[in-house]
């Protein structure tokens, strides 16, 4: 019992993320979202994300999963490639991740979670509030 305990409370590795690697995209009346993931390596996973109608680009932003001073995993977002803004990891399992900053405008939350070749992307409040939803498949 206790072993599983301190297995339990054993902080996340950039491993413990390896399920959101991949090529992702979604597309919907002429307008397409990508995301894409490295797979871990040298204890940090790098991706970027970019959205459009058509060929026109309207957003991008450079991503990255790696671990913070205090050792907890972070999801750092660089919208527009300006200065990045930390998401501390909250919250994962074998096929979902959370992360939030209540201290952030907007988004405070950003949650993943992947069934199959199908990867949900959710942006809200810290409190669920002003949700907005993204379903890609794999490419």
């Amino acid at each position: 019992m206790v072993a599983f305990l301190l297995a339990a409370a054993a902080p996340a590795t950039i491993d413990d993320l390896a399920w959101l690697a991949g090529d992702w995209v979604s597309e919907a009346d002429g307008r397409w979202t990508e995301e894409s993931w490295a797979p871990p390596r040298g204890a940090m996973m790098i991706g970027y994300s970019r959205s459009g109608r058509g060929d026109s680009l309207r957003e991008f932003e450079f991503l990255r999963i790696a671990a913070g001073e205090n050792g907890t995993l972070a999801y750092l977002a660089q919208p527009q490639g300006r200065a990045p803004v930390a998401f501390p990891l909250v919250r994962h399992d074998t096929a979902s991740a959370t992360f939030e900053n209540a201290a952030h405008d907007y988004p405070q939350r950003i949650a993943y979670a992947r069934a199959g070749d199908t990867l949900t992307a959710t942006i809200s409040k810290i409190d669920g509030a002003k949700p907005r939803s993204w379903t890609y498949r794999r490419r």
